[in-house]
């Protein structure tokens, strides 16, 4: 229960209502019975157009789950039926365009939304149809010509509460930038690509004092990909956040080699409680077939920088990779036991579509090519050991880590008794 409100989705109404547009806003996210709910606000609102938007600064959309694909084209349906046409932006749109189109989308927006989204939507609403079925346009380069989030449109009070019931605060989420640099062979990059943009530090700040003293909001999320990644724009943003007063509590997400003694110091300047770090695996030789291009001593480096400065330090792990064996988890688990992160998150090797990763498994994909949720943690290539494996492994890691009860016979016991698969591939 850590729900966040659609932020790309009210970037984009914030858009459409600068260009003159009368924007209404669904939200699905708390929604109890979303197709009815959907179809309702269709006949309250009248539409001209409907947009249905993946939240592109939720990291679990890349996983392209396919409840949510089968929620979007449950929604094309609901619109279709009211006479209205329907676009569609996402990861797993950008990943699949044929197939939105096939549901009944009138176009796809591959890619980053906005520039699109102007051009599709000054077309649709006065009726003119061409045969552009499948639209991209190049990113935005200037960050802060876009408006702030259309925030007055979602249900803060419902987002409030279930917060407030669940971990006594209320937490906002934010965005400083787009994009990633670095060249991790499974990640995926379907919407903001390999290149890095970021909106001036000054201009995140006053976002951030807003959301504080207009919202009321006690914590922030930075659902950045990579939060922090150089060092001047830190210590500017740490700065502008103290000289107006916007120091609020944030949790971001970034690399164990970003977080040295000194950006750790401008993070807790500006307010940072918490950093999750993809830390990935605690043996050298899968970092390198990741394509990591960091070292193990860097989690432990970064621990401590966080544990010094009272910032809670969380792992990413990920298990299943081809050519890792029993030896290369018992690496990860010891640096686990050592480096006593105060969370962790665990996922199994998942192949994205447009990444080296998923070019080398490929030939071994079953039916199978998405989860159906993010807990789903099912291996869809013929990795070393068995799902049920890898989902006891990742249960002994969490009870280990939160102080419970780790069943590490039951993950011992299926270790021995899983026949490993023959290598897919080995690094050159």
């Amino acid at each position: 229960m850590q729900p966040y409100a659609p932020l790309q989705t009210l970037m984009a109404a914030a858009l459409l209502r600068e260009k003159g547009y009368s924007v209404a806003l669904y939200d699905v996210t708390l929604a109890a019975r979303p197709e009815d709910e959907f179809r309702a606000a269709i006949e309250q609102h009248r539409p001209r157009l409907v947009a249905v938007i993946e939240d592109s600064f939720n990291f679990l959309t890349k996983m392209c789950l396919t409840r949510n694909r089968e929620l979007a084209f449950r929604m094309c349906r609901v619109a279709n039926q009211a006479g209205v046409p329907a676009i569609v932006n996402g990861s797993d749109a950008t990943d699949r365009p044929v197939e939105y189109l096939r549901a009944g989308f009138e176009i796809v927006i591959t890619g980053e939304l906005e520039r699109a989204l102007e051009d599709v939507a000054a077309s649709l609403v006065r009726g003119v149809r061409d045969n552009e079925r499948i639209v991209r346009r190049p990113p935005v380069t200037d960050l802060d010509s876009l408006p702030d989030a259309a925030w007055d449109l979602v249900n803060l009070d419902a987002y409030r509460a279930a917060w407030s019931e669940a971990h006594g605060y209320f937490s906002m989420n934010l965005v400083s930038s787009r994009g990633c640099p670095y060249r991790c062979n499974w990640c995926a990059k379907p919407m903001f690509g390999s290149g890095y943009r970021v909106r001036s530090p000054q201009r995140v700040a006053c976002e951030m004092l807003r959301l504080k003293r207009e919202f009321g909001a006690e914590h922030i999320w930075f659902a950045d990909d990579i939060f922090a990644l150089a060092p001047g724009w830190t210590h500017a943003f740490a700065e502008g956040v103290k000289t107006i007063g916007a120091a609020i509590p944030f949790k971001m997400q970034s690399r164990c080699d970003l977080m040295t003694r000194a950006t750790v110091v401008d993070l807790r300047r500006a307010g940072c409680r918490e950093v999750w770090m993809g830390a990935e695996s605690g043996s050298q030789k899968i970092l390198d077939a990741m394509d990591k291009g960091s070292r193990v001593e860097h989690i432990f480096q970064a621990r401590e920088n966080l544990r010094r400065h009272d910032i809670r330090a969380c792992f990413f792990l990920q298990f299943g990779y081809p050519g890792e064996t029993w030896k290369d988890i018992e690496r990860t688990i010891g640096m686990v036991r050592e480096a006593a992160p105060d969370d962790i998150g665990v996922s199994v090797a998942y192949p994205l579509p447009g990444t080296k990763f998923y070019q080398r498994v490929a030939a071994e994909l079953g039916e199978k090519e998405n989860w159906r949720d993010s807990g789903d943690l099912a291996m869809m290539f013929h990795g070393a050991y068995s799902s049920e494996f890898y989902r006891e492994l990742a249960s002994a890691l969490h009870e280990e880590v939160h102080g419970g009860d780790p069943q590490w016979d039951r993950v011992v016991e299926l270790e021995k008794h899983s026949a490993p698969a023959l290598p897919i591939w080995t690094s050159c």
